[in-house]
């Protein structure tokens, strides 16, 4: 791998990330960065988390404003959590910096250079796979589209143990917010929990299955403990671990559009959609992605 991914923006390079999926990314390519004094790093929310599990001691600079002063380019993440990254690309517009920015998925493409009325593209959108890139490539005709070395998922799946070596009978769930109550009332992510857990017969499981809920970094404490009190016929706990050491430890996993399903398919599990049939039709375009709701009724 090159001493630095980033080495082609103009140095130096700041780096503005909030949300979790682009910080994993883009941290993941600075590690093989063999000269961080290019980088003038700005991170908020769960992003500052990772920097500094990753860089521990690596002081970030105070405030976005500040890590752009004196920077020739920008790299920004694309979330929804914040405003940040958004807030950092005007802004570097408005400088003339040369600005890319990292799209971690496969969904929301234009709405995610979009506050209120204000769009903002970059000079440059980076994807890590090929399906990413066709939707990007279709969705902004006038932005340049360039495909990266997926090193998160590299380095993710390095740390996951073979299937061959599970031992015990385990389904990981991946909870994400879905912002969207499809017209009943309750949110989205707990109608897809159910939904999953009403179905679960179906899915012919062992029956000694324990279900362990991996919470969303942006979830409040306690969002899920109702589903461990002991009311359904498999054991449900919470995570505590890490993502890789989870994953390491299921046979099956679930969720509904979370990019780490991906990196459970790479990791050679079973991977299953629990979006209901009432709510949008999934939008990860893996083939290998077992969707519940189009499974036949038994």
């Amino acid at each position: 791998m090159p001493s630095s991914v980033i080495i082609d923006l103009p140095a130096p390079v700041a780096v503005v990330c909030h949300d979790a999926g682009a910080a994993n990314q883009i941290v993941s390519w600075l590690r093989a960065d063999d000269d961080l004094n290019r980088i003038r790093p700005y991170m908020a929310g769960p992003a500052q988390k990772i920097w500094r599990e990753a860089f521990a001691g690596q002081a970030l600079m105070s405030s976005m404003p500040e890590a752009l002063s004196g920077a020739a380019s920008l790299l920004s993440g694309t979330g929804w959590a914040s405003d940040l990254e958004h807030e950092a690309r005007c802004a570097a517009h408005r400088s003339g910096m040369r600005s890319a920015a990292m799209v971690d998925h496969w969904v929301n493409y234009e709405g995610r250079f979009v506050r209120g009325r204000s769009k903002r593209l970059p000079d440059e959108i980076w994807v890590v796979d090929d399906y990413a890139f066709s939707i990007a490539a279709r969705t902004f005709s006038g932005c340049e589209v360039r495909l990266k070395e997926d090193a998160y998922a590299r380095q993710m799946v390095a740390g996951v143990r073979p299937l061959a070596e599970v031992r015990g009978n385990r389904l990981l769930y991946l909870l994400e917010p879905m912002r969207n109550d499809w017209g009943r009332q309750e949110p989205g992510e707990f109608q897809a929990l159910d939904y999953l857990l009403a179905r679960l017969p179906e899915l012919e499981l062992p029956k000694d299955t324990v279900i362990t809920l991996r919470p969303h970094p942006s979830d409040p404490p306690g969002k899920y403990e109702r589903y461990t009190q002991g009311l359904h016929a498999h054991r449900v706990e919470l995570d505590q671990g890490s993502l890789a050491d989870t994953l390491s430890g299921a046979r099956w996993v679930a969720g509904c559009e979370s990019f780490a399903l991906t990196l459970a398919l790479r990791a050679g599990r079973t991977v299953f959609c629990s979006l209901p049939p009432w709510a949008p039709a999934c939008r990860l375009p893996h083939a290998d992605l077992i969707k519940i709701a189009d499974l036949n009724s038994r």
